[in-house]
């Protein structure tokens, strides 16, 4: 993965705003990634100053070993789950 790609991946999540949520993919299709996958790999390895927190799988859910802190954050900023999965249609960001 090239820097600039690294970079745009970086600013998309960055941009998520509180009380909102995005997934791999919507981040994805926003910094022009080919996969949510690279998403993924850029906040494991260089995510903790982001609010990775906001970012979620396709079906509304945190990953199993993020879960209980990731779940704590968002409510924390008024997102909150029913059961271990975020509506996405009441809290998902769509950027202007």
């Amino acid at each position: 993965m090239d820097e600039q790609l690294h970079e745009r991946i970086r600013d998309a999540v960055a941009s998520v705003p509180p009380g909102t949520v995005a997934t791999y993919g919507d981040v994805a299709a926003l910094a022009g990634a080919s996969t949510p996958r690279l998403v993924g790999r850029v906040l494991a390895e260089d995510g903790h100053d982001l609010p990775w927190h906001r970012v979620l799988r396709a079906n509304g859910t945190p990953a199993p070993h993020l879960a209980t802190e990731q779940l704590a954050r968002l409510r924390a900023e008024g997102v909150l789950a029913d059961g271990q999965r975020i509506d996405l249609r009441r809290f998902r960001w769509r950027p202007q």
